[in-house]
């Protein structure tokens, strides 16, 4: 039953892959194949990009994306380790393509302008709401180059506290959770990229609701919050977006330089 619960006609890319090998590289609460192939149905991806996979987990969505479409990966994770990621990537196959990197979003290795595309699947919302991220991320990507996130968000914004259906699963770090069109807004004020599309998943509660019960049937709280909430709130969103050719992202702050001189510490009596 796992599954065919895992075989969404959905999605048929990732129904290729073997239920036992998604549910050994599960690293949080979606689908990231399905998620993937969603995102990438909107992106621009050809072989041999460099591509920045950011918030990888353990690198599944990173191993899709280069069996997929050709394009070479940085698995970039700070939470899992990027050993046990090798591992998985090797026995993939694809150890001359993808590319597992320990690191912090907000620290990031990489030099101006390496990667063709950014995708972030289910993991922007814990560093990417910062209204100067997006700034900060843009550097690494070319000009024209995109960058596209997925994962679960909301159907609309939820002003104040949680509707009573959620507010049993609902925990203060949900406040990360956003819709597509919080999205658009919040990328397009940075001027920095031009917003492609933003949107949300056409029944997504039922495929994030399909994915709890093959992986996580125990987690009877969110099983129930989306039940109860049937697509109201809850869902998935992604959003794309290109860097503008003429935009320069502002260099990062490492340091601000000043000389010290000495001052009376008191006025003369």
């Amino acid at each position: 039953m796992t599954g065919d619960r895992l075989r969404s006609r959905r999605f048929p890319r990732a129904a290729r892959y073997h239920p036992d090998w998604i549910r050994s590289s599960v690293s949080g609460g979606a689908n990231s194949l399905w998620l993937t192939e969603w995102l990438t149905e909107a992106m621009d991806l050809r072989p041999d990009m460099r591509v920045l996979d950011l918030g990888c987990g353990r690198g599944a969505s990173s191993i899709f994306l280069h069996r997929e479409f050709g394009v070479q990966v940085w698995a970039t994770d700070l939470w899992f380790s990027a050993d046990e990621r090798l591992h998985r990537i090797r026995d993939a196959g694809v150890g001359d393509a993808v590319f597992p990197i320990h690191a912090d979003a907000r620290a990031l290795p990489f030099a101006a302008g390496f990667f063709d595309a950014v995708v972030s699947i289910d993991s922007f919302v814990y560093y990417g709401t910062d209204d100067l991220y997006l700034n900060y991320l843009a550097r690494f990507v070319q000009p024209e180059g995109q960058i596209g996130i997925a994962g679960a968000g909301l159907t609309h914004e939820i002003d104040g506290p949680p509707p009573g259906h959620l507010a049993a699963w609902w925990e203060p770090s949900m406040a990360c959770l956003h819709s597509a069109t919080w999205w658009r807004r919040h990328w397009e004020r940075s001027s920095i990229v031009h917003v492609e599309s933003a949107d949300a998943m056409t029944d997504g509660w039922t495929h994030w609701l399909e994915w709890q019960r093959a992986v996580a049937p125990d987690n009877q709280m969110e099983i129930d919050a989306l039940t109860a909430d049937q697509g109201r709130y809850l869902g998935y969103v992604r959003a794309i977006a290109r860097r503008r050719p003429d935009a320069i992202p502002d260099e990062p702050v490492t340091s601000v330089p000043v000389t010290y001189a000495k001052q009376p510490l008191y006025r003369p009596e």
